[in-house]
């Protein structure tokens, strides 16, 4: 049977206005989304204006982040995303204003703008990028991005005034690691660097993972091979295959060399680098350690994370925080610890678990404690003006027009150049809480939660 050979003439005229709806819809998208990247390049150019008149010394980057800012907590995300938004939009809308123009009038989408940009990226005369845009232009009208980007790589390289080596050089620079939360106690670590030393560091792991799938006796010790003879000889015996995936122990072997390997090309004399060990924050709640509930933990006050891991990482902790919690509110009460350490740190770490700035989330290992109220000036050193405010955000609040107030219980109230408000609330601690009705609950102040820092492995 031939799909849709049964339809109605009135079925498929539907499916023809359907897909014309749908195609109007996609280019109403890129004209809003053209739109959106000329107003956030507006937004970088009035902050560079701010800078030039003021001869700001930073070249623009704290107005930047004050009009980032500004925008974020309007938007209710981070201003880094935005301020990363703003460079991406004036380098589409400057560099390259005829796909920008394509895009606003619905000719392309942004997808095919971004392949087009990043493939001319280091076209640095304006003439070789207008003709090479325009050129590019007329084949993405008809082409998916896909085919687009290897397209636009070949045009472009025939506009590169540059040889690939002074490219690569430059490209090398933008060598970088990062993190990606997924959810279910995943995420992702992504890395950019030279071609030759990825697919290096990838065919290394392949190849050790084939090994491991391949059962080779000649490599084991003579004592292995002796006991796996013995096992041969039982009745009923099985040879057992490592069950894992090639991509599953592509991983697990490259988090191995990373967590207990040495930089053995950047270690200093004494191996001072191969010495330091990854550690992370676990918050998890006591009912959760003892097995008594399935809640899950959380890494670093952000990322939820299984039980079974939370409580082997807390089994091999060197110490950890206790957070006593309202059973019922889940307010923070106390913290104390089972090894001696300053009492308001820890207070305050618990409580705010990130960055006080609204729409952030750094953690607090990575943030500074800062006085809202300057300590200079008279501003008293208590939990009532502490919080925590990573060095962006610490920056922020010294260096341009945005003002923080403390309201009381971990509440803080921001206002921005514009003169908006923001209200910031420390975040409950991960905990377990009981309804007021529940029978014999009344009385469980301290249930609370653990906060652990350990080494992963």
């Amino acid at each position: 049977m031939t799909a849709l050979a049964d339809a109605t003439l009135e079925q498929v005229d539907a499916l023809a206005a359907l897909t014309e709806t749908l195609v109007e819809v996609e280019r109403t998208i890129s004209r809003l989304q053209a739109a959106r990247d000329g107003i956030l390049a507006v937004g970088s150019r009035l902050a560079l204006q701010v800078a030039e008149q003021a001869e700001h010394p930073d070249h623009g980057e704290m107005s930047a982040r004050t009009v980032a800012a500004e925008f974020a907590a309007a938007l209710r995300i981070s201003d880094r995303t935005v301020q990363r938004r703003m460079a991406d939009a004036t380098w589409l809308v400057e560099r390259f204003p005829l796909v920008w123009e394509a895009q606003g009038e619905g000719r392309i989408s942004a997808a095919h703008a971004r392949v087009v940009c990043e493939a001319g990226e280091h076209l640095d005369d304006a003439a070789s990028r207008a003709a090479y845009s325009a050129q590019m232009i007329a084949f993405a009208e008809t082409e998916a991005p896909s085919r687009v980007a290897r397209m636009a790589r070949r045009v472009a390289e025939r506009f590169q005034p540059r040889s690939i080596d002074e490219r690569h050089r430059d490209a090398r620079k933008k060598r970088s690691l990062w993190v990606k939360d997924v959810g279910d106690g995943m995420s992702q670590l992504g890395m950019l660097g030279p071609s030759a030393l990825i697919h290096g560091a990838f065919d290394r792991l392949t190849q050790m993972a084939r090994s491991m799938q391949q059962h080779e006796p000649e490599q084991q010790p003579q004592r292995e091979r002796e006991q796996e003879q013995e096992q041969e000889q039982q009745p009923g015996w099985q040879a057992h295959a490592d069950p894992r995936t090639l991509a599953q122990l592509r991983n697990d072997l490259a988090f191995d060399l990373l967590l207990t390997g040495a930089p053995l090309g950047h270690d200093r004399p004494g191996g001072s680098l191969a010495a330091i060990r990854g550690s992370v924050s676990i918050t998890v709640p006591v009912t959760t350690l003892m097995g008594v509930d399935t809640t899950p933990a959380e890494l670093n006050g952000r990322v939820p994370i299984d039980p079974v891991t939370a409580r082997r990482l807390a089994g091999a902790a060197s110490g950890w925080d206790r957070v006593l919690t309202h059973p019922v509110t889940g307010a923070l009460l106390a913290v104390d610890r089972y090894r001696p350490g300053p009492d308001l740190r820890r207070h305050l770490r618990a409580r705010d678990q990130r960055c006080r700035f609204p729409t952030c989330g750094h953690p607090p290992a990575d943030c500074d404690i800062d006085h809202h109220h300057d300590a200079a000036l008279g501003g008293v050193t208590a939990e009532s003006n502490l919080g925590h405010l990573c060095r962006r955000h610490h920056m922020l609040k010294h260096h341009s027009p945005w003002n923080v107030e403390p309201l009381g219980d971990g509440v803080y109230a921001w206002t921005s150049p514009s003169g908006k408000t923001y209200i910031d609330r420390a975040p409950r601690p991960n905990t377990v809480t009981f309804a007021e009705e529940d029978e014999g609950r009344e009385g469980r102040e301290g249930v609370g939660a653990g906060v652990i820092t350990a080494p992963p492995f």
